[in-house]
């Protein structure tokens, strides 16, 4: 989509392309009792629906095969599943230049300690709050983890280095105060999305001895090459958010785009991180993920990689088939190393 409000649509259409199918069988059949002049063109334009909506669900077979192949090694199960969740919300972490940052906790219903799961949302640092994305932190929370969402300063009227600041110090508060809200310290772990992936990939690269693994949903991994090569076509567009994010070009502040750069910070040491891309993605290029994947295994980190085919930027955030597909091996990813 070459517009931002355009990207929902985007998004949206190949993850819930087995309704779109249904719809189009079933005007296809309604075609069949029109006119002859329109049947033929209403024939064409559902026949042609219907192959791009099927497509997707094709792909789901060979999908799951790379995954099972990438993930092999992995497989661990959630030790027990939960019904209930209690979920905290409001609580103030940090007030860095005046402005309040909050964390919502989600936590099984029973008496006892559990991993840590601290969720950072996305927006392209500029929007978004610690609700975002309650139903997979809620889903978390049933499989026996407990989960922080934690908020951070937004552009422009922060920028960079305020964010991870942010994420450091919400890192550092829910270690201290885990066990009041139900979590094991020893057992922590980062999951962002978008912008959050950027954070989550940084800080658990930053500080390897305290996260147990992290956990990227199309995370841009290299924003200076980022910035040189935006995506075409270009919906957000990147560069003025980048600009708006790190204060200036790279000719500008080419030292703060490194920093800023979870590439600068690859080594052996880092902790377990799986790495989730769609292949359609016009806002973060999957060949960012490709390549800080291929760095890590380079330093004999561990790293896992998966990509699907169908999917554009965020493809989570829509209840359907990437969410779907993706879910289980990330449950089987932290319980690998959360144990």
């Amino acid at each position: 989509m070459p517009v931002d409000w355009l990207l929902p649509l985007g998004v949206a259409a190949p993850e819930l392309s087995p309704l779109l199918l249904v719809a189009a069988l079933l005007l296809g059949f309604y075609a069949l009792r029109s006119s002859e002049g329109a049947r033929l063109l209403a024939a064409f334009m559902c026949g042609a629906t219907i192959l791009l909506c099927a497509l997707p669900a094709a792909q789901i077979p060979s999908t799951r095969k790379a995954f099972d192949e990438a993930m092999a090694g992995i497989d661990a199960a959630p030790d027990a599943t939960f019904e209930r969740v209690s979920i905290a919300r409001g609580i103030v972490f940090a007030e860095p230049e005046g402005r309040a940052l909050k964390v919502d906790f989600y936590r099984p219903d029973e008496d006892r300690l559990f991993p840590v799961v601290i969720q950072i949302y996305g927006g392209a640092w500029r929007t978004g709050g610690p609700s975002d994305d309650a139903a997979f932190a809620t889903r978390l929370a049933k499989n026996g983890y407990l989960v922080a969402s934690i908020d951070y300063r937004h552009t422009p009227q922060s920028r960079w280095p305020a964010q991870i600041d942010d994420v450091r110090a919400a890192v550092d508060w829910v270690a201290t105060h885990a066990s009041e809200y139900g979590g094991d310290p020893r057992r922590l772990a980062l999951l962002g999305r978008s912008s959050g992936a950027q954070l989550a990939l940084v800080a658990a690269y930053t500080n390897p001895a305290r996260i147990d693994a992290v956990v990227s949903f199309y995370g841009p991994t290299n924003l200076l090459e980022g910035w040189n090569e935006p995506p075409s076509p270009d919906p957000l567009p990147v560069r003025p958010v980048l600009e708006a994010f790190l204060g200036g070009s790279p000719s500008e502040a080419r030292e703060l785009y490194e920093a800023a750069s979870p590439m600068t910070y690859v080594s052996r040491r880092v902790p377990p991180t799986l790495l989730i891309y769609g292949a359609r993605d016009h806002v973060v290029d999957p060949r960012f993920g490709r390549q800080l994947h291929e760095k890590l295994k380079a330093a004999g980190a561990t790293s896992v990689y998966l990509e699907l085919p169908w999917a554009e930027h965020a493809f989570d955030k829509v209840p359907g088939l990437g969410a779907w597909v993706t879910r289980p091996y990330v449950e089987r990813f932290l319980a690998q190393y959360m144990r």
